[in-house]
């Protein structure tokens, strides 16, 4: 019986994983296969690789009525029309491409994808700095400082957690609006700044370190502040780096706030705004690109996550987020 329900747990588990799986299959096989192997879902994970002709590249060379004189000395004898179809067929012979090789090249040719990631980068890394440096202190006041109201303050943190973001989307809207704010660096970054889940995770962690610690800290002269920063910051080393890998993937992959404050400026777009760039209402969307550009944007992600997998799982562990 005990070895039957391994066997479901582990089955289970390995269905849960494939349901997680796929999606990323499915993403990394589009990125690599041609618009025709796309729409009619052959070609199996990689397609065949065939060459196909980029009509975006032929749309570029087209040649005009000057190439149409120019290489009239190629073509003794022969009309307008002829001339020109046959530097069609040449233009359309040199744009022979891959489609892996088309995919991918799109992602960055088509639209500023590296600005994209830049941007990406710089908000959810201003964002993760500063809820760092107002969860902390809070967390330690939460967890060591005894003062009237922590029960309730502390109360209040976890209602917080219950409010959908979604909800006071509008209202932090309209006060950014207010106050000339959209379009900016500012609209991405303030309205994130204070994490209650950062300020819970950290306050979970702190309440497992030994008050004799803190203590100690105190009988050698050192402030409060200097006790965060000091000692409280170097053992909460795997709190923060599940803190991390939660705030950088939520604000990495957010699509509504940045769709809602960013309204014209394209070098502010974040990278999943980027995708927006393949989509087309009236000639179809680009999947192919789309999918590399979503391929790009989630390999930094899956990257650090496996190079932080360990200190994750301890932060996670130790913080009581089981």
């Amino acid at each position: 019986m005990t070895r039957f329900n391994e066997l479901l747990k582990h089955a289970v588990l390995l269905f849960g994983a494939l349901i997680v799986i796929v999606p990323f299959y499915q993403m990394v096989s589009y990125s690599l296969k041609s618009p025709a192997e796309i729409e009619r879902g052959i070609g199996g994970f990689a397609g065949s690789q065939a060459l196909m002709t980029d009509e975006q590249c032929v749309g570029r060379n087209t040649p005009d009525r000057s190439d149409v004189e120019t290489a009239r000395t190629r073509f003794p004898g022969q009309d307008d029309s002829h001339v020109l179809g046959q530097l069609l067929e040449e233009v359309r012979a040199e744009c022979q491409v891959r489609p892996a090789v088309f995919n991918y090249t799109s992602a960055f040719s088509e639209a500023p994808l590296l600005c994209y990631l830049l941007n990406g980068v710089i908000v959810t890394l201003s964002i993760f700095v500063i809820q760092v440096v107002v969860a902390l202190p809070a967390a330690y006041a939460l967890s060591k400082l005894r003062f009237w109201g922590r029960e309730a303050v502390f109360g209040m943190v976890l209602f917080c957690l219950l409010i959908p973001v979604h909800a006071i989307a509008l209202p932090i809207y309209v006060g950014l609006a207010k106050l000339g704010l959209i379009n900016t660096y500012a609209a991405l970054v303030v309205p994130w700044t204070i994490s209650v889940f950062g300020i819970f995770l950290m306050r979970q962690f702190f309440m497992t370190v030994p008050d004799d610690l803190v203590d100690a800290a105190r009988m050698d002269g050192m402030g409060e502040l200097a006790i965060v920063w000091r000692v409280m910051l170097p053992t909460a080393v795997p709190a923060l780096m599940a803190f991390a890998i939660f705030s950088v993937v939520a604000h990495w992959n957010d699509y509504f706030w940045p769709r809602m404050v960013v309204t014209g400026d394209r070098s502010l777009f974040t990278p999943p705004l980027g995708l927006r760039e393949f989509k087309a209402d009236i000639d179809g969307s680009l999947y192919g690109p789309m999918m590399a550009t979503a391929t790009v944007i989630v390999t930094p992600l899956i990257a650090a996550f496996l190079l932080a997998q360990r200190k994750f799982i301890e932060g996670i562990t130790l913080s009581g987020m089981k």
